[in-house]
C-alpha cells in the first residue's frame, strides 16, 4: 500500500446493524484468519456489525475502546468497516492487529500504528523435533518419557480449574487471569476448541486448549490461547504437550500451527508510522518490567519452535496513549 491518502469513493455508505450469533460464527468460519478471531467471541465483548460484511469487536473500559485484532471480514472490506467504525469511535485503541489495518488507518486517519508485539506461525508439514537448535524441545520430551507423562486429547474437564488455580499462584501475576489478549477458559462458543491434557500416574498435571483458526469454512490452523502446567511439574510439560498436539494436527492435514501474541517481542528498528516515545517505552518495559509479567521467559519458550515470526501492532490517536495504555494493561490484567 503507498503512502498516500486511499481513495474512498468507492466505498458506499452502510449502516452498522445486529447480526446474530449465528451470524458472527458464520463470518469468523470464512474470515476468522487471525490468531485472535476466535477469541473475539469471549464473554464481555461489544461488536460492530456490517451486515454483508462482517463484524469488528471490541471492549469499553474505563472511558476507553478497545479494539481486539482484525475486522473479522475479507480483507478487502477492511476499509469499508474501518471507515465506519473510526466515525463512531475515534478515539479507539485498535491492540493485536496487522500491518493491513495499521496503513489503513494511518493513511486515512493518521493514527499511529506501532508495534506491540510478535507472532509466529508454523508450517506443519515441515515440523519435526530434529535439528540442533531444537535441543531444548527433545530434552524435554525425553524427560517428559522418564516421568511417566503421558499425553491425551480429552474434551471433558479434568482438574482443569484446580491445576490452573495452583499454576496462578506461581505466576509474577497471580490474583487473576488474563483476560482480553487470553481469552477465558469459560466460554459459551467453545465449537471446534480442542484440549490436550498431560498426565503422570494418571492424574492430570498439565493442559493446553487451542482454538481454531479459519479461512473459507475450513480449519488452517490452531492457536495455544490457554495453557497451565501443575505447580509441582512444570519443566517440559508446555512442550510435551505442543509436540503431541502438532503431530496430531499434522496427521489430521492441518497446515499451519500459530503460537499468538508474543508481547513485546519488537524490532529494534521503527517504521515511519510508529510512535517513536512508544516504541521505546515499550522496549524498555521489556527490559525492565519483567516482575510484572514473564515477557522475555515467553519470547523464549515460542522461540525454541522455530516458526516463521512476523510483527504485530497496536493503534492509537496519541504519540503516548497513556491513560489508554493505563487502561488496556488493567484490562488485561497485566498491571
Amino acid at each position: 500500500m503507498s503512502d498516500q491518502i486511499l481513495p474512498l469513493d468507492g466505498i458506499r455508505a452502510l449502516d452498522a446493524g445486529a447480526l446474530s450469533f449465528a451470524e458472527r460464527v458464520g463470518y469468523l468460519k470464512q474470515y476468522g484468519v487471525h490468531s485472535q478471531s476466535f477469541s473475539t467471541l469471549q464473554p464481555g465483548m461489544k461488536y460492530f456489525d456490517v451486515p454483508g460484511i462482517g463484524y469488528v469487536a471490541y471492549m469499553r473500559k474505563w472511558g476507553g475502546t478497545f479494539v481486539l485484532s482484525d475486522p473479522v471480514c475479507a480483507p478487502e472490506n477492511f476499509a469499508v468497516i474501518l471507515e465506519q467504525f473510526h466515525t463512531r469511535f475515534p478515539n479507539a485503541c485498535y491492540i493485536q492487529v496487522s500491518k493491513a489495518v495499521v496503513d489503513f488507518l494511518h493513511l486515512r486517519f493518521g493514527l499511529f500504528g506501532t508495534q506491540f508485539g510478535s507472532e509466529s506461525r508454523i508450517r506443519l508439514q515441515d515440523w519435526s523435533v530434529s535439528g540442533k537448535k531444537k535441543q531444548i524441545l527433545r530434552t524435554a520430551l525425553n524427560q517428559a518419557e522418564k516421568n511417566g507423562i503421558s499425553v491425551k486429547e480429552r474434551f471433558s474437564d479434568d482438574h482443569t480449574r484446580e491445576i490452573s488455580d495452583a499454576w496462578i499462584r506461581t505466576r509474577k501475576c497471580k490474583s487473576k487471569e488474563i483476560r482480553f489478549l487470553i481469552r477465558p477458559m469459560e466460554m459459551d462458543y467453545r465449537e471446534n476448541e480442542r484440549h490436550f491434557y498431560a498426565y503422570q500416574g494418571g492424574r492430570a498435571v498439565g493442559f493446553i486448549y487451542f482454538d481454531p483458526i479459519y479461512r473459507n469454512n475450513e480449519i488452517i490452523s490452531y492457536v495455544p490461547n490457554i495453557s497451565r502446567a501443575n505447580a509441582d511439574f512444570r519443566q517440559g510439560i508446555f512442550y510435551t504437550l505442543m509436540a503431541h498436539a502438532m503431530d496430531v494436527f499434522k496427521a489430521e492435514g492441518v497446515p499451519y500451527l500459530d503460537l499468538g501474541l508474543i508481547p513485546l517481542s519488537l524490532d529494534p528498528a521503527t517504521e515511519h508510522q510508529e510512535s517513536r516515545p512508544l516504541k521505546r517505552l515499550l522496549h524498555g518495559l521489556y527490559e525492565k518490567g519483567n516482575s510484572l509479567y514473564n515477557f522475555k521467559g515467553l519470547e523464549f519458550t515460542k522461540s525454541r519452535f522455530r516458526g516463521d515470526n512476523f510483527k504485530t501492532y497496536c493503534c492509537h490517536r496519541r504519540t503516548i496513549p497513556a491513560l489508554e495504555f493505563l487502561a488496556m494493561f488493567r484490562l488485561t490484567r497485566l498491571l
